[in-house]
Order: C-alpha cells, then structure tokens, then sequence
C-alpha cells in the first residue's frame, strides 16, 4: 500500500500567464522537496493541469502537500487527491505506467474535493479515499485524516501570503528574527501575525504527523 496524489491547479483556465504559472509550481515544488524531502516521486506534470506524486505514508503525504500550500503565492494553488491503496507499473512501449487501485482512488478524492468546494465549503482543497479493502484501523485513520484536512485547509485558505509564508518560515525551523529580516518587519510583529493567523495549531499538527510516522 502506498499513497497516490493527483493534483490539478485551482482556476487553471483563467490564469492569465499559465506558462509562468507552471514555473512557479515547478519551483515551489523543488523548494519544499529540498526543505524536507518525503515523497517517494514528487509532484511531476501529467497532462493538461494535473501532476501525480507517491507517498509512502500518510503522515509524509499531509506534511507535504500543506507545505506546498504554504509555499505557493497569492493566486495560485492545487486541489490535492490522495489515494490509499496499492500502485503498479504496466509495461508499455512509451515505458512503465503507473496503475491501480490507490490511483482510483485519488481520482475519486479529488472529484469529492470538486464537488464540495462548489457548495458548502469553498476553501476545501484536499480529500482523502481509500481503496476498497482497508482494514478498520485505515479507514478510521483516513476519516479522523478528512476531519483534520476540512479544518486545515479552511485555516490556510484564510491566511494572507506572508501569513503563508511566515508559518512555512516555521515549520521549517526558520527563526523568528530571521522571517522578520526577510520580511522587512519587527520581530513582535511576525509573533503577532503567526498568532492570528493560527501558525501554531498547523506547525503542531505537522510535529504530531511527523512524530507518528518515526
């Protein structure tokens, strides 16, 4: 069993320059596998606005994927599907192909992401489905997980860029008084806009996913 991630660009349509917005990606992408490198096959174009990834565990999958969200600037983002199940490589002439049931199952993911952001919650922007046949114990993971992300994707949706930017700052270790020089602001004042902006409860969620996962 692995974890599988489809990811497509939220609003890919109306971007003005898609071109560019694909650089961006590519290096936000870089950036946050060299600052703490967990997948197994990191996020890579697929076809039209969609990119895939694996993951070997859950936990690195939700570390991940919020760090992407945190990274990338105003007025781009990604929907995220992630699939629990098993993956296989089928031999083509154009190479092996990546198939199975954890990819069926992101798809899935992402579509419930689709549908629910258009109702009743619009900063949704990361879903989870397992593969038929887990056992009791995943699926209660994956539904306390669901319940995690609902709220974590609504706090993050919430926050401004250098409130984005300023909690990545410390999730990776970055001290305060060195965001604030980058930031051209005061250290108080970088205390204060993590505190609003609830930094804290994201960058403890991550040490408890992580800390699972050793």
């Amino acid at each position: 069993m692995v974890i599988a991630v489809i990811a497509d660009i939220v609003g890919s349509r109306s971007l003005k320059d898609r071109a560019s917005a694909q650089r961006v990606l590519d290096e936000t992408i870089t950036r946050v596998e060299a600052d703490l490198p967990l997948a197994t096959q990191p996020l890579t174009p697929t076809v039209g606005d969609e990119q895939q990834a694996v993951y070997a565990r859950l936990g690195d999958a939700l570390t991940s994927l919020l760090m992407l969200q945190l990274a990338l600037p105003d007025g781009i983002s990604f929907r995220f599907g992630i699939g629990v199940g098993a993956i296989r490589a089928i031999d083509s002439v154009h190479g092996d192909l990546s198939d199975g049931p954890g990819w069926y199952a992101a798809r899935d993911a992402i579509e419930t992401v689709h549908a629910r952001e258009q109702r009743a919650v619009p900063r949704m922007r990361t879903w989870i489905v397992g593969a038929q046949g887990q056992d009791e114990v995943m699926e209660s993971v994956i539904a306390a997980s669901n319940a995690y992300l609902l709220a974590r994707d609504e706090l993050v949706g919430a926050m401004s860029e250098r409130e984005r930017r300023l909690t990545y700052g410390r999730l990776i270790g970055t001290p305060q008084a060195e965001l604030a020089r980058t930031e051209g602001i005061t250290q108080p004042s970088v205390s204060k806009s993590l505190r609003s902006a609830g930094a804290a409860a994201l960058i403890e969620g991550v040490a408890q996913m992580r800390g699972a996962a050793s």
